[in-house]
């Protein structure tokens, strides 16, 4: 984890936890809509939200949706250092602007004076569309070129007194983006926002985001996230906390394991431990259940569980860290298992 810390809101970035965050894709200035969507963020985990700024309607709205919104929000301003400012004074808690669109130096240094005078920090970065042209000329496209390319832009800040400043440099090429990240990582100690960028519709974005993001976190890089879908950005909180989950790097949760099932699995062991993965979602306790497909080997498999069900033909047992304490008829098992699944849950 990054040396450096910088408070967004709230929220710490290099203090060890990993912050998951995700942006609106409605108007900024519909702010009925925008406050409903970051309310769903919320509700799914997400810790910090980022908002597009198009113009200055969007940039006043921030006034309005910090009143309703509990996390902190992040203003992504592009081109206008007029509307950075504007959206900082109407509340933003952070902003993501690249430097070398923001205008010439003067432009900069309203932007620097502001976000200086609000104490609030400023994310920066490179991605593979947005490498100045004379490092692409130098390295190409590659990790050199990125890293380059954003620490540029961060000398920029530091030359107008900016030193809360967070780092990214994203690609939607896997294996570019972890080199990329890692080259970052001992030039800096920044904290540092990973992600893979334009990394598809949900499927393939799922497999790319979880292969680059879970690779650096691993590493003990990266200090805040964010899952980039082409879907619903409540499924990027989702995704975001599953990749933590899978890392080790978040523990309060129910974790749900189940078997890739069989021939010998006479009951609906996809379809229930669906419907377990749906209940617990977002129960915030330290608990892990078991879904297993047959009972040769389910309770053995599933002993380090708190609570399991495996099938057989005609019935299915119910264990506690795999010892068989109840066997029920396979009609009546589900209703069972979700009886003692929210006895454990209360």
């Amino acid at each position: 984890m990054s040396v450096r810390q910088v408070r967004v809101g709230d929220v710490t970035l290099g203090g060890g936890k990993i912050a998951v965050q995700s942006m609106t894709t409605v108007k900024t200035s519909d702010v009925t809509s925008c406050v409903a969507q970051i309310l769903r963020l919320e509700e799914a985990g997400c810790d910090i939200a980022r908002a597009a700024v198009l113009d200055e309607e969007d940039a006043r709205a921030f006034s309005a949706i910090r009143e309703k919104v509990h996390i902190p929000l992040v203003a992504d301003v592009h081109f206008s250092a007029r509307l950075a400012v504007l959206a900082v004074e109407n509340g933003a808690d952070k902003l993501r602007i690249n430097p070398g669109n923001i205008g010439g130096g003067r432009e900069l240094s309203l932007v620097a004076d502001c976000v200086k005078a609000h104490g609030i920090p400023v994310r920066v970065g490179a991605n593979t569309g947005s490498i100045e042209p004379h490092f692409f000329e130098a390295y190409g496209r590659s990790a050199e070129a990125l890293v380059s390319s954003a620490l540029e832009n961060v000398a920029l800040l530091e030359r107008k007194g900016v030193r809360d400043l967070v780092i990214s440099v994203k690609a939607s090429d896997v294996p570019l983006t972890v080199s990329a990240y890692e080259l970052l990582a001992r030039r800096t100690e920044y904290p540092l926002h990973v992600g893979v960028t334009e990394a598809g519709t949900e499927r393939m974005g799922l497999v790319k985001s979880s292969i680059g993001i879970g690779a650096l976190l691993v590493c003990g890089i990266g200090d805040t996230i964010r899952v980039s879908l082409t879907s619903d950005p409540v499924k990027e909180v989702y995704a975001a906390h599953d990749i933590l989950r899978a890392c080790g790097l978040e523990k309060d949760y129910v974790e749900v394991v189940s078997c890739p099932t069989c021939g010998r699995c006479r009951y609906d062991c996809m379809g229930l431990a669906e419907r377990v993965n749906e209940r617990v979602r977002g129960v915030r306790k330290r608990l892990k259940i078991a879904v297993m497909g047959c009972v040769v080997n389910g309770p053995g498999e599933a002993k380090d569980c708190d609570l399991g069900i495996a099938g057989g033909g005609e019935y299915c047992v119910i264990f506690r860290r795999g010892e068989v304490f109840e066997r029920v008829p396979a009609a009546e098992a589900e209703e069972r298992f979700f009886k003692r699944l929210e006895e454990w849950l209360a």
